[in-house]
């Protein structure tokens, strides 16, 4: 493995640095955040939606938040319904918003007019809104981060936040149930009945807690893995100066991460270069096709076949390992001469024990929020590495 220890040890102090800026703002903002999610509680069981909204890169998040709430990744966690709108925001929202909806608004640290324009408009029509970032909403996230990647990181940790919080709100004794499965999530909340008066502020300790969580899980990452990041992007680096490019494939919220990860390449913020890349992740009617006709194992598979050349780079995204249809994916690139890189998490599944990715960089975590989280900001500083950018500061 080809690395380069100065270079290695850039890679490691761009993901620490991430951690005190992540943990100022949740402290500063976790009790508010807390309130907002208590009131999501109380949108969904009233009836209400999460519609999210975002326009460029910032769609990706959209997708992201969407999947998380309709397919809960903790057994016994209801589904909430939730849309990504993203693809005609406008129209659709006029559409079929009602006042008991949550309207969630996705940006750039600079925000986007039109989104906010979209949140005003629903917020007048009753709906609860959430900018990200935005000047205002029932609840707004102003920060003076203007690095687009670390921005949109604390933006993941955020909206994982939402989603893990509002299901304790769901199942607490305060709606009528017992806290139940979110008991290990939340440890400051048992399964006794809780006072009111004090779950806020309970919750938001606990959120506090996470965001300690995530950047011990970040510090472990630069500890273990920065050599391998280094090798991997310089690899990577070589490949693409010869006409290669990305070849990006994941499930689920990893499916967002592979397309926040090509739309990062191809439509990059000021300052960055265009990287050449593609999601396999990102067109459902080539994905349920192939799911429908052929079978869910050969959905990467299919499309690596058609796209795949010499110089590209295939990068499978997995928070288990053990996925079947990357494992296929990455096996054929192999064959095809292509170099593997796997975003992995826990211990790095059957991916790793079988060493079919050239580089494997593992988030040694089994709990799949904090494995995104964490996977993003590998991804974002291997991609910043990559495209010889050197300014990852907040």
């Amino acid at each position: 493995m080809i690395t380069d220890i100065s270079l290695a040890k850039q890679i490691a102090g761009k993901l620490v640095e991430r951690n005190s800026v992540f943990e100022e703002f949740f402290t500063q903002r976790a009790h508010e955040l807390a309130l907002a999610c208590q009131e999501m509680a109380q949108r969904f069981l009233s009836g209400g939606r999460l519609l999210a909204i975002g326009r460029g890169p910032s769609a990706s998040d959209a997708q992201h938040v969407s999947v998380e709430f309709v397919h809960p990744v903790i057994v016994g966690k209801r589904a909430l319904p939730a849309l990504d709108l993203s693809m005609l925001p406008r129209p659709w929202l006029e559409a079929i918003l009602t006042p008991d909806d949550i309207v969630m608004g996705f940006g750039p640290p600079e925000g986007d007019d039109e989104i906010w324009a979209m949140l005003e408009w629903a917020h007048w029509r009753g709906a609860l809104t959430f900018a990200l970032p935005g000047p205002s909403g029932s609840f707004s996230m102003q920060s003076a981060i203007r690095h687009p990647f670390i921005h949109q990181e604390l933006v993941e940790v955020l909206y994982h936040t939402m989603w893990e919080t509002v299901h304790v709100f769901l199942e607490h004794r305060e709606f009528g149930q017992d806290v139940g499965q979110s008991e290990f999530l939340y440890p400051f909340l048992g399964r006794s009945r809780q006072e009111t008066s004090t779950i806020v502020d309970d919750v938001a300790a606990s959120i506090q807690m996470k965001a300690r969580d995530d950047a011990q899980l970040r510090s472990r990452l630069a500890a273990e893995e920065s050599d391998r990041i280094c090798a991997a992007a310089l690899e990577i680096g070589a490949r693409l100066e010869r006409g290669g490019k990305l070849i990006l494939f994941g499930n689920g919220g990893s499916a967002t991460d592979a397309n926040d990860w090509a739309l990062d390449c191809v439509m990059p913020p000021p300052g960055f270069r265009t990287v050449r890349a593609i999601s396999l992740s990102m067109e459902p009617a080539i994905l349920t096709a192939l799911a429908n006709d052929v079978g869910t194992e050969v959905i990467f598979l299919r499309q690596l076949i058609a796209h795949a050349r010499p110089d590209d780079i295939a990068i499978g995204i997995s928070t288990s390992g053990g996925s079947r249809n990357i494992i296929m994916a990455l096996e054929e690139a192999r064959k095809r001469g292509l170099m593997t890189v796997a975003l992995l998490g826990n211990d790095g599944g059957e991916i790793a024990r079988r060493g079919i990715a050239d580089f494997p960089i593992i988030v040694r975590s089994d709990y799949i929020p904090r494995i995104q989280e964490v996977q993003a900001s590998a991804y974002h500083v291997l991609l910043e590495v990559i495209e010889g950018v050197g300014h990852a500061g907040a």
